[in-house]
């Protein structure tokens, strides 16, 4: 198989197959390996995780909400920051009209015959139809397929788009049966129609955060789906499996900053051994019993070990092994929580007080990392009543701390800010490596 980039468009693969008279239609073409996104909340952290896993070749930006992945090991279940995904499998140009009846005209006669009951949903985006049209087409849909005696299933759209909950409990994308036609149009007017591959497994996401034995509103709640993408801005540089050989031994992922254990959950998910440690003996604790409440519970899905958690101050402290660490992953000192902005001369003591911190514990780290470690830090930055954000200092010096900024092809860094509305404090994420 070779496969082109064209500016602006998919990649073009020559790949034989066989024509049907649906595949001669102009506007269709298959494409073999790419997978389309949908991303979350905040699109530009999403298009960040897969950058640093696929690299900037391979992602592109599919209007404001998605993206397309060329690779021929995507595994969507690594992701933090997509919703859903699928495999491309048609491009089409037309608004929902005309994309409709041709998606009914390729299903009608692929699923012909087909000898399985078929559960089908289907979510349009970008589009300006409703759910009941959209509902529609799967109704015509399934009326052609009864006629050849196919049984379809078709799971009712309360809006354009299916939610991930009603996607993830329908086990959509999971199996050949269930299926969940991802139908995406860009503002150009190109449409790229995908069959499902999952939708974020929420009722995990949500075990890990809330059903775990020990958590602390008090220093703060990472969701785990921003400590999984993350660890996943590491991943260009560090590719773990739970298949690694044993003379290979696993990639090891530091949290110096630990506080209840989420990212290191999310880590020995991933594949990483894992070390941390914390200034307060308290979170340690914390993290040690969560860690092996996680390897109690998903010991099959644990490849990861727990080297270490122990208590020390991340400005000082001198890890052992540091130079054989694979990467930094942790969320810092954030400083106090506000439910509302505060006064400047708050805001400033607050900032300085952050930026000390979190200066000298990179300045500490420094030199006990090889050259090149990449490291992936949530700091402070405030986010004022006009929307704009007020950020620490180091933010500009940081090749003077030792560490050079990694720049994203598709995403600035000033877009790698994590925060809800009406939240004052933001996690603004440093992907940068050590220099040499």
């Amino acid at each position: 198989m070779s496969c082109k980039l064209e500016s602006g468009r998919l990649p073009i693969c020559n790949i034989p197959f066989v024509p049907s008279p649906i595949h001669s239609h102009p506007l269709l073409r298959y494409t073999r390996h790419m997978y389309i996104a949908i991303l979350g909340r905040q699109p530009a952290l999403g298009v960040a995780e897969l950058e640093c896993l696929y690299g900037g070749a391979a992602v592109r930006w599919f209007g404001a909400q998605a993206a397309t992945i060329t690779s021929d090991t995507f595994a969507f279940e690594r992701l933090g920051g997509s919703q859903k995904a699928g495999r491309v499998v048609l491009e089409l140009r037309g608004n929902w009209l005309a994309v409709s009846r041709q998606i009914v005209r390729h299903y009608s006669a692929q699923w012909q015959g087909a000898s399985h009951k078929i559960t089908l949903g289907m979510s349009a985006y970008g589009f300006s139809a409703t759910a009941r049209e959209v509902q529609k087409t799967g109704l015509i849909l399934k009326a052609k397929l009864r006629a050849s005696g196919t049984s379809l299933r078709l799971i009712p759209n309360a809006a354009p788009a299916l939610n991930t909950a009603t996607s993830h409990h329908n086990k959509l994308g999971r199996s050949p049966h269930h299926i969940e036609l991802l139908i995406v149009r860009a503002q150009d007017g190109r449409v790229i129609v995908a069959e499902s591959v999952g939708a974020q497994n929420i009722s995990a996401l949500a075990a890990r955060d809330q059903a775990r034995p020990r958590t602390d509103a008090f220093v703060g709640m990472l969701p785990p789906k921003l400590a999984r993408m993350m660890v996943n801005m590491a991943g260009s540089l560090v590719q773990p499996s739970s298949t690694t050989e044993h003379s290979a031994p696993r990639p090891v992922l530091l949290d110096p900053f630990c506080g209840t254990g989420t990212v290191l959950q999310e880590a020995l998910l991933l594949g990483y051994d894992v070390c941390g440690s914390d200034l307060n003996p308290k979170m340690v604790s914390y993290t040690s019993e969560n860690l092996a409440w996680l390897q109690r519970r998903s010991a099959a899905a644990t490849p990861g070990a727990v080297q270490d958690v122990t208590q020390a101050d991340a400005t000082t402290h001198q890890w052992a092994d540091a130079q054989q660490l694979s990467a930094v992953v942790c969320e810092t000192y954030l400083g106090q929580p506000f439910s509302a902005p505060p006064a400047p001369a708050k805001l400033s003591a607050v900032r300085t007080t952050c930026n000390h911190i979190i200066s000298h514990f990179l300045t500490n780290l420094r030199p006990q990392l090889r050259p090149g470690t990449p490291l992936v830090i949530a700091v402070p930055a405030w986010r004022g009543s006009d929307g704009q954000f007020t950020h620490l200092p180091l933010i500009s010096q940081l090749e003077h701390l030792g560490y050079r900024r990694r720049l994203l092809q598709h995403v600035r860094p000033t877009d790698l800010c994590y925060y809800r509305e009406n939240q004052v404090v933001a996690r603004e994420l440093l992907v940068v490596e050590v220099m040499k």
